[in-house]
């Protein structure tokens, strides 16, 4: 049943809250709709602008350190492979060969001739040739006569600006078509990677006017598995080496100097391949035979790639490791499930709507936080979990989504408190009037409280009238009437209202009022007999303040009230243009009658024995059984008496119990009371009574 109220206060709270949105001013409007909308462009672009690549503000940045932590996480531990080898340029060759750069193409030729007769099953050339030198020819015609597939590196001025300028361009060119003249194993195959955001982590774009990859002609030429990989253009599955056993010279207590890690690739230097010694030959020939060869440089500050993994390593391989890295990805097969386009929008729209509707729910801060962290962990796990099942999360939102969700919470929860605070605040103001503040708030957080119809509740009413009001307003001009009984039904409202009670009406003087409904509290018998004497007490202030106003006003009289609790239907009635929240039944006919037999009992508040049980209050004291005008069922009713003594009281008690039985104890009793309280004209009407029971120990109101 909690979890029932709960779920009506949120969905009350949220359809406030949508009310207050569509009534809210103009611009407040525009501006959370602009927010909104910069939320789902977050959302969906967090990682770059659409259509220029531009990185997008605050979450570029956290978005591919997100990314490139999945990455090294999810990263296979693997062998060295041992279908690829890189014969590299290192530094040690360069200075043997006291040549750095451009290098040595004489060298090159000769390793290629070597390489041709050791079976390997494609070679990649990681080298332009861009600027000429005196060795040209004879690389040429090495290339053209390899019958090894053979694929040259290649680029072009639009695809790699920092790289080539035009008269590079041109040589490059002529070198290619000098090599390409006539029937040849050798072709040019572009060299591009893309480093966009700093680092190597997608394959290049597909150019239509640019050669294929080095590494997809490297496997076309060799007819290698390279089915699923065309036109892929999704994110590199980068290695991680596993760490290579203990050296047999080091200390296994010590594996932190002990252990180092294997590369990758197996690397061979391009000087083993010049002046071949036929033992070394044997031995190169084994290591190259039916593996995909690259060459290049592996120099320390030059080509260098940064990678996902730089942030976590602090190291950068060479260009010639990453195109391994893309042939070992065709060979094995990893093309990476790519996430739709339209799911990402999708996803953006759900983030942002949730935070609407949390926000429009106005949740509590203890179930706000843990609600937030578990979105947290949900949008920032969702891509661990898509990238470790082999799924492309590169340009998938993390941040974004968190950054988005967080941004519309706080705009909607603003503009919704904003839009309904003056409206909360005049139906604040509003119902104020008429039900305690505590009650007023609790309707506004769920209007159905007072939706139309009524219910059956039980009630404590009370009713109270001014003496002699109406015969008075007819001796003083209607300015000074409207004046006067508007400051007293404030003063009395006041009452009301600072004990926790619902005002049902005004007629004229009298006041009506309840406890109970629309919401029940433990101490509302209490509230209303306390109200009751504090009514009776504002009436006599008002009685004196009118007197020292204007002596030539009439005299104004007391203020009676009668008190009961019984069943009522309590509910608003009318109809949907104009309604009335109200009680209806015995129990509110049983309150007036006992305000009005005041007058003839010579009292000023009585209430009904039924309320009196509810509460536990010890100066209310008992005043005898009667019969209401109008009823046939008596009554018990007791009257307030604060300090009345314990004795006198026990005894009042004394005579409701006799009375019936022993009437002339139940008259002695009294008498004894009322010696001790000569100006109570109550007590003394009640020893009046007393002596006039009917058969059912009961006095009946004439």
């Amino acid at each position: 049943m909690a979890d029932d109220a709960t779920g009506k206060k949120r969905l009350g709270a949220f359809a406030r809250n949508v009310r207050g949105l569509r009534e809210a001013g103009t611009v407040q409007l525009i501006s959370m709709v602009i927010f909104v909308l910069f939320s789902v462009f977050i959302a969906r672009y967090s990682w770059a602008l659409p259509g220029d690549g531009e990185p997008t503000p605050l979450t570029n940045d956290a978005e591919r350190a997100l990314y490139d932590t999945r990455a090294y996480l999810a990263a296979d531990l693997v062998d060295q492979d041992d279908r690829i080898v890189l014969v590299v340029y290192d530094d040690e060759a360069l200075i043997n060969l006291e040549k750095r750069s451009p290098l040595p193409r004489d060298a090159l030729a000769e390793a290629l001739r070597n390489l041709d007769v050791m079976g390997a099953k494609a070679i990649g050339i990681d080298v332009l040739f861009d600027q000429p030198q005196a060795e040209d020819p004879e690389l040429v015609e090495t290339l053209r006569a390899m019958e090894t597939p053979t694929s040259v590196a290649y680029a072009t001025l639009a695809t790699n600006k920092a790289d080539v300028v035009f008269q590079q361009q041109q040589h490059l060119d002529e070198f290619m078509q000098a090599i390409e003249k006539g029937g040849t194993n050798a072709r040019r195959a572009s060299i591009r990677l893309d480093d966009e955001f700093g680092a190597t982590r997608v394959w290049p774009n597909i150019i239509p006017d640019l050669p294929p990859l080095l590494g997809r002609a490297m496997l076309e030429d060799a007819g290698g598995p390279f089915e699923g990989f065309e036109g892929y253009e999704g994110a590199i599955e980068y290695r991680r080496a596993l760490k290579a056993d203990f050296a047999d010279d080091v200390d296994p207590e010590a594996p932190v100097e002990g252990q180092v890690e294997e590369p990758l690739f197996f690397s061979l230097s391009i000087e083993l391949f010049l002046d071949l010694d036929p033992d070394v030959a044997q031995f190169v020939a084994q290591e190259i035979e039916g593996k995909y060869v690259l060459i290049g440089g592996d120099i320390l500050d030059y080509d260098r790639v940064a990678t996902p993994f730089t942030s976590w390593t602090g190291f950068e391989p060479s260009g010639l490791s990453v195109h391994g890295e893309l042939i070992a990805q065709m060979l094995d097969g990893k093309r990476l499930t790519q996430i739709p386009v339209w799911s990402i929008w999708i996803m953006a729209l759900v983030v942002v709507g949730s935070a609407m509707v949390v926000a429009l729910l106005e949740w509590s801060a203890p179930k706000l936080v843990p609600l937030m962290l578990g979105l947290g962990a949900i949008y920032v796990g969702l891509p661990f979990m898509l990238h470790f099942n082999e799924v492309d999360t590169y340009g998938l939102p993390a941040v974004g989504w968190l950054v988005a969700w967080i941004i519309t919470f706080t705009v909607v929860t603003a503009a919704a408190r904003s839009a309904g605070a003056a409206q909360r605040s005049f139906a604040q103001g509003a119902l104020g009037k008429y039900i305690p503040r505590d009650i007023a708030e609790a309707i506004i957080d769920d209007p159905d409280l007072l939706s139309l119809g009524g219910q059956k509740r039980e009630i404590y009413v009370m009713f109270s009238d001014l003496e002699g009001f109406t015969k008075m307003s007819h001796a003083i001009e209607p300015e000074m009437v409207a004046k006067l009984l508007n400051r007293y039904l404030e003063m009395l409202s006041k009452v009301v209202l600072d004990h926790g009670g619902v005002i049902d009406k005004y007629v004229g003087d009298a006041v009506v009022a309840f406890w109970g409904a629309p919401i029940a509290r433990g101490d509302d018998a209490e509230r209303a007999l306390k109200a009751g004497y504090a009514i009776w007490q504002a009436g006599e202030d008002f009685r004196k303040e009118v007197a020292a106003m204007d002596a030539s006003l009439p005299n104004i009289g007391k203020t009676r009230v009668g008190l009961h609790f019984g069943e009522a239907v309590v509910g608003n009635f009318g109809g949907e243009t104009r309604i009335q929240y109200t009680a209806l039944g015995d129990s509110m006919n049983t309150a007036a009658r006992l305000e009005a037999a005041n007058k003839p009992l010579q009292s000023s508040v009585s209430a009904s024995r039924e309320i009196i049980e509810q509460a536990n209050l010890d100066w209310w004291v008992p005043m005898g059984r009667i019969v209401l005008r109008g009823r046939a069922q008596p009554v018990d009713i007791y009257q307030p008496k604060p300090g009345f003594p314990e004795g006198d009281r026990r005894k009042l008690e004394e005579v409701v119990q006799v009375s019936d039985s022993n009437p002339e104890l139940a008259s002695q009793l009294i008498d004894q009371v009322v010696a001790g309280h000569s100006k109570d004209s109550a007590l003394e009407n009640y020893s009046n009574r007393i002596r006039n029971l009917n058969n059912g120990g009961a006095y009946v109101l004439g």
